[in-house]
């Protein structure tokens, strides 16, 4: 192998003269830097100055230490097997660091630095020293992690040392690895050194962000992960990170704020400058308010990701982006940017989807990574030294998972960590190697131990969880090329906010049915006379689990509102201008009660499902402030946060006057049918919906049927009883009637009307029978979708 001869003239370039054409000559990251200077800071992105080695200065650096026999015979040894990965990788790395430098480069980089210096105002300032191979940020390979960066690099001397190690860095273990699996030549790609002006982010905060959602690849978001102290922490996955979502949109919206999510982090440590002792940084552990606080306030999040949303649109395909907050200016911004390398990339015409049925006992949980479920004997690894007792198809567990390990990632059937974000160094690898993983569980090191047999789902939103034992696992892949066009609406059943992304790609026409109760209990968690009325509260432990969850919010019911309207747009963003029909809670009195501080509040009814449900809680004085609440969440999902798409529809509504009472209650709230642009639906799932159903529609704008309930009021049967579940049938002659019925009525009226029970995803072919009665949509599960589009087109084509 001969070392690559074609080179730049220049050995130095500062970042404001660089152009994204410039990769072969300072590498993906560093251009990347240039082009955003240049062409972007009008648009208020600001990127740090400083300046660049090019490859013709790597170059040189291996010749003027002979360095190209060393490499050829290093990398002879792996190759043929005489040498390890590991002895190969430290040879050649120790004689980088020791190398010297062409004394003209060297002069270069001194006066480069000591100019930064003047331009700043400031002697020997301190500096992030980054390395930039020229293969680096392609559109099909991240090589995320794969060299390394120095910060709060202070001084000429130490900054040569930091250049010396950035070269080095091109052989790390992970870096041979990764060129190895990728296809690249070794002698190929050479290295530029980044120098840039230190971000005071030791005393603010920092992290990474993307303009794409890294699981779904749902295009429509910004995500963005941020904690205290520098970046690393962030990039390398210690830490657990705070988590934001920002729907883009609406980014352009005056007085709109489109932000869909808020997870507050752990953040257990922080990366600060060394200080006296020598080290150039050190970690040390965060404060109890540090841990307990968001990093970012709102505006800062919108400004963000107004950013990324910027910086997409110039270079034309989604971005993987690291921000900084300067400390002592307040300021934002961006230290690098490069094209993402997963999603975007990604086979858009099928979908698979993972399937868990029977599984074990739930032994710990985090954030998923990808949507597989694995199982596997688990492998915990504490550190690099002790990869090699990895064994292949384990499943590898460790604090968090260092890219110098991607030599194991590969083989490896699941990847679960302690610490970490979604925008982790490890989670893009195990992203781009399509191997599943958990990351920021906090304990598996703890609760798992070796040999144990595990299964790791990411099946189930953005919530992953670790199983016992091996599940039943069913995969089914949705071609998406082969839906048909139907005249029928197909829609779709929702209640996980965080699994909706993953549906994105369904040519759904929009949400038949979000059940806002499971957003309540999956998102919130709290009752909400927990918090209206939180004085009569009867158990200490559950004022303590409230004063938990509610911490920073001077009203504890602003929590409910954030929680349940953040939630719920979640649901709305993905299908949006598409109708979303939003359900108002219809907990049975016994789910209520298990909701944290419920059992203070709900009576013990001998038959919850036809007891104080649905519309007789809303204006009811024993609900009435906690369907203020819902109200609130719903006002601010479509004034607030732009989210006019969503439709109200009340549930388990008996009478007329019951009718008008909800509406009633609803505009003293803030929630007025027909005032900027709301629509009501209501249920039809009682037999007096159906008698009254011209009534109804002098009330409701539309009538979406719930066949469960109908059929088990039509015929007297608890729809729940295992004796009678023979006779429970949507095919049953007089629930037919029923549904004909209402469909003429409604018609007749000019009201829409759909069904959003399960028959139709249970038994895709009762859809012909709604087509056939003239139904206006269906709604069902997302994963008979295409059964049910294919059955309605049938039936279409029969006439």
């Amino acid at each position: 192998m001969a070392l690559n001869s074609s080179r730049p003239a220049e050995n130095l370039v500062w970042l404001e003269k660089l152009r994204r054409e410039d990769v072969p000559k300072v590498g993906g990251k560093n251009a990347s830097l240039g082009e955003m200077i240049q062409t972007l800071g009008a648009a208020g992105i600001r990127v740090p100055p400083g300046f660049a080695t090019t490859a013709t200065a790597y170059w040189d650096y291996l010749e003027e230490n002979s360095f190209g026999a060393v490499l050829e015979d290093e990398l002879a040894k792996l190759a043929d097997g005489r040498q390890t990965l590991a002895e190969t990788g430290q040879a050649i790395r120790a004689a980088l660091r020791a190398g010297r430098f062409p004394a003209a480069l060297e002069e270069e980089i001194r006066t480069a630095y000591r100019e930064l210096g003047e331009r700043l105002g400031r002697a020997n300032p301190s500096v992030a020293v980054r390395s930039s191979a020229t293969a680096e940020d392609l559109p099909d390979a991240s090589f995320a992690g794969q060299q390394e960066t120095f910060l709060n690099v202070v001084g000429e001397e130490a900054l040569l040392s930091a250049c010396r190690r950035c070269y080095a860095s091109l052989f790390t273990d992970r870096a041979i690895t990764y060129r190895n699996l990728r296809g690249f030549d070794h002698l190929e790609v050479a290295l530029s050194i980044g120098v840039q002006l230190m971000v005071r982010s030791d005393l603010s905060g920092s992290g990474v962000m993307f303009s794409i959602d890294t699981e779904s690849g749902y295009d429509k978001v910004v995500l963005i992960n941020a904690a205290w102290g520098l970046g690393e922490n962030v990039v390398q996955g210690a830490v657990s990170p705070d988590e934001y979502q920002v729907f883009k949109p609406f980014l352009g919206r005056e007085g709109t704020v489109p932000i869909l999510h808020k997870a507050l982090g752990s953040k257990e440590i922080k990366m600060i400058h060394g200080g006296t002792g020598g080290a150039a940084t050190r970690n040390v552990p965060t404060s109890k308010a540090e841990r307990e606080s968001f990093v970012l306030d709102d505006p800062e999040i919108l400004e963000l990701a107004r950013m990324a949303a910027t910086i997409e649109a110039h270079y034309g395909c989604p971005m993987d982006m690291e921000w900084a907050r300067d400390g002592e200016d307040g300021k934002l911004y961006i230290v690098q940017a490069r094209p993402e390398t997963v999603q975007s990339r990604a086979t858009a015409g099928a979908m698979k989807s993972y399937h868990l049925g029977k599984h074990g006992a739930k032994l710990a949980s985090g954030l998923s990574v990808g949507s597989a479920v694995a199982s596997g004997e688990v492998c915990i690894i504490e550190s690099a030294e002790q990869i090699d007792r990895f064994i292949d198809g384990a499943v590898l567990v460790t604090g968090n998972t260092d890219p110098d390990w991607v030599p194991i990632m590969k083989r490896a059937s699941a990847i679960v960590t302690d610490h970490g974000g979604r925008t982790s160094h490890a989670a893009i690898i195990s992203r781009e190697l399509g191997v599943p993983a958990i990351v920021g569980t906090g304990n598996a090191t703890r609760v798992l131990h070796d040999h144990q047999m595990i299964t790791v789902s990411c099946a189930e939103g953005e919530d992953g969880a670790i199983y016992e034992g091996k599940a039943e696992v069913t995969v089914e892949e949705l071609d998406l090329a082969a839906v048909p066009q139907t005249r029928t609406k197909v829609m779709l059943n929702l209640a996980n906010p965080s699994a909706a992304m993953r549906w994105w790609r369904l040519p759904a026409d929009g949400v038949g049915l979000a059940r806002m109760e499971f957003v309540v209990s999956n998102e919130v968690k709290v009752h909400p006379l927990a918090l209206t009325r939180y004085d009569q509260l009867k158990e200490a432990a559950d004022r303590e689990a409230i004063d938990a969850l509610t911490r920073g919010y001077e009203e504890r019911a602003d929590y409910f509102v954030d929680k349940l309207a953040m939630g719920l747009s979640r649901i709305a963003a993905v299908w949006y201008p598409n109708p979303v029909i939003i359900r108002m809670s219809d907990f049975k009195t016994n789910e209520y009660a298990d909701l944290l501080g419920g059992r203070s509040f709900e009576p013990s009814e001998e038959n919850p499902m036809i007891g104080f449900r649905g519309a007789s809680r809303y204006y009811s004085d024993h609900y009435r402030d906690g369907f203020a609440l819902e109200c609130r969440a719903l006002k601010r999902l479509r004034e607030e946060m732009g989210f006019d798409n969503a439709i109200v529809m009340i549930p388990f509504c008996r009478t007329l006057g019951e009718a008008d009472q909800v509406l009633e209650v609803m505009a003293q709230n803030g929630l007025t049918r027909g005032e900027n642009g709301l629509q009501v639906y209501v249920m039809a799932e009682i037999p007096s919906n159906v008698i009254s159903a011209e009534a109804f529609a002098e009330r409701f704008d539309g009538f979406s049927i719930g066949s469960n309930d109908l059929t088990q009021l039509t015929l007297g049967i608890d729809r729940d009883s295992e004796e009678l579940a023979g006779l429970f049938s949507e095919r049953d002659p007089a629930v037919l009637w029923m549904i004909e019925t209402v469909i003429e009525k409604a018609h007749k009226a000019g009201r829409k009307v759909g069904l959003c029970g399960q028959a139709p995803s249970n038994d895709p072919a009762f859809a012909k029978l709604l087509v056939k009665a003239g139904i206006d949509t269906i709604s069902v599960t997302p994963d008979s979708y295409l059964a049910v589009k294919t059955n309605v087109a049938a039936a279409e084509a029969e006439g």
